[in-house]
């Protein structure tokens, strides 16, 4: 049995992200496993790193929070729309001030591989985007799921990342929201 991490990170409320979410808790919770999730609009957090890892930046009480519950984790579930090809800015600042150097990696001198602090994690990435999902790996060649995959979740030890892609959301129908909400709770009931 794994715990479970849910970052919740879409910044509107009333999504279909938060139905996705909620499948793939009640998946988790039907296996026995253990589950907590972190809804970052809810927080109370600057977004902005304003000192970059040349300052010292307080962590606010929320992150010092998240970052205790990313220790405690198994496995990571991301759940957010893709904007601008990407992820929303709140769930940049979000990694920008929790994966820190010292929690997330540590820099060693005279090596550009980082000491990866997360190792034995696994994570799923579960985004939604009103574009085709063939257009944004053909076209865009999708930007944010290589950032968040290899720059930041891999930079950090996490392996493997899943990645779960779900397009063309503005014309999809509620026989095909169902099918993705089933899946979520597939997901959720072996924590993949």
């Amino acid at each position: 049995m794994k715990n479970v991490l849910i970052i919740h990170g879409h910044p509107v409320n009333d999504t279909f992200v938060d139905q996705l979410t909620e499948g793939y808790i009640s998946g988790v919770l039907k296996s026995g496993s253990e589950v907590k999730e972190l809804v970052l609009k809810n927080l109370s957090f600057n977004i902005n790193f304003k000192e970059g890892y040349r300052g010292n930046q307080q962590l606010e009480p929320d992150l010092q929070k998240a970052q205790e519950l990313i220790l405690w984790a198994d496995h990571l579930v991301f759940f957010y729309p893709n904007w601008w090809a990407t992820y929303p800015a709140m769930l940049k600042g979000f990694i920008d001030r929790t994966f820190l150097p010292g929690f997330a990696f540590k820099y060693r001198k005279g090596s550009a591989k980082p000491e990866q602090l997360l190792k034995g994690k696994t994570a799923r990435l579960v985004v939604t985007m009103d574009s085709p999902v063939w257009y944004y790996y053909l076209v865009q060649r999708a930007p944010g799921h290589h950032s968040m995959r290899q720059g930041i979740l891999h930079f950090c030890g996490i392996k493997p990342v899943r990645i779960t892609s779900l397009g063309s959301m503005k014309k999809s129908t509620p026989k095909q929201r169902q099918k993705w909400l089933d899946l979520m709770l597939k997901f959720g009931s072996k924590q993949i």
